[in-house]
């Protein structure tokens, strides 16, 4: 049975802009209902859970560009908690934990690495340079626990390479850029080339995935993270080849969209997909996009952006029927019993969907 997104609309960008402040509300709700400043998601069956600092770290970015564009202080001021609060969480080390705060797990890689890029959006903010030496601090970290053919393992999450590390190698560039030193890039290029050895020739990329049983067919959530880091990485780096690495990906899918009208969740080495859509990668893969048309003027990802960014204001609506806890939420599958974050609203794909929106809206009110 194809898995279909909901049935596009007719976006306007005030509708846009009413869908990012009721994201952006989601995101602040995240945060209120635990003991800490981080932020959880919803379940419909089990409720709020507890803190998640990976994703508390890259939704400060979200909580920030929102906020100024709505003219929101109340994002901002969440956007602050939240970075304070990340920096008492820092373990000695230089990392921060994966998982959910609680389960006891040790520092990981991209988990920190995602960190890092919220911090640095709060010193960008606030000139405090608590942020940026904290950043800093993991970047080291991160650097010190890679392998010699510059992929990441005993430090990372499963234990095992995954391509979708070049969203790691974007913060260890953003921090070279603020405090210099060779060791941050060697270690992000090294990665990056050790990426663009894992690519196939139609674009699909091994070791792409975030379980071990599935890698032969990676979701799209973190197919998306490998290509967003390509892109943020070739244009850091001035590389070409990484930006043409990350465009042949993003333009398959892309065709993919405009053709079926859909995505799946999943995608094997020849492209088959399998499973339902994910909110996550479909945003992901929509941010992609709006980064491909930036580069590329190609009205073909401006037109996958906006129809993307229909489809999943269309999901949003759907949050009104829910529980109050949820509305503005986007769900990690569509349907709701998809197997990827079933019944639940976690807070990352609703950041990334209002980054989508972000974008669409940028592109609109050009």
């Amino acid at each position: 049975m194809k898995a279909h997104l909901a049935p596009f609309g007719e976006g306007k960008a005030g509708e846009r802009r009413e869908s990012l402040s009721a994201a952006m509300a989601y995101l602040i709700r995240a945060q209120e209902p635990g003991a800490d400043a981080g932020m959880g998601s919803y379940h419909l069956v089990h409720g709020w859970g507890a803190s998640y600092p990976e994703t508390t770290g890259y939704a400060i970015p979200t909580l920030i560009a929102g906020g100024k564009l709505l003219k929101q202080q109340g994002a901002l001021d969440a956007a602050m908690r939240a970075a304070d609060w990340l920096l008492s969480i820092q373990r000695p080390d230089g990392g921060w934990q994966g998982g959910r705060v609680g389960e006891g797990r040790p520092s990981i890689v991209f988990n920190t690495a995602q960190v890092i890029r919220g911090l640095l959006e709060a010193h960008a903010l606030t000139g405090d340079e608590r942020y940026s030496a904290s950043a800093a601090r993991a970047a080291e970290w991160i650097v010190s626990g890679q392998d010699s053919d510059g992929a990441w393992r005993s430090s990372n999450f499963m234990g095992v390479a995954r391509v979708y590390d070049t969203y790691v190698d974007a913060p260890l560039l953003s921090v070279h850029a603020l405090t210099g030193g060779s060791s941050l890039m060697d270690a992000a290029t090294r990665n990056l080339d050790w990426v663009l050895a894992q690519q196939a020739s139609n674009g699909w990329f091994a070791n792409a995935d975030n379980t071990v049983k599935h890698n032969d067919r990676p979701i799209t959530h973190t197919i998306a993270y490998t290509i967003d880091g390509l892109l943020e990485c070739g244009k850091l780096l001035g590389r070409s080849d990484l930006e043409a690495a990350g465009c042949r990906v993003s333009r398959v899918l892309l065709d993919r969209f405009l053709m079926e009208g859909t995505l799946h969740g999943r995608y094997d080495m020849d492209w088959k997909g399998s499973e339902y859509p994910l909110m996550t990668g479909c945003a992901q893969l929509a941010i992609t996009w709006a980064r491909v048309h930036e580069r590329t003027k190609d009205v073909r990802f401006r037109e996958g952006l906006l129809r993307m960014t229909d489809a999943l204001i269309t999901v949003q609506e759907l949050s009104a029927f829910g529980p109050a806890d949820v509305h503005g939420a986007m769900p990690g599958t569509y349907p709701l019993w998809g197997r990827y974050e079933k019944f639940a609203f976690p807070n990352w794909a609703t950041k990334y969907f209002a980054d989508a929106l972000l974008c669409a809206i940028a592109v609109e009110e050009a």
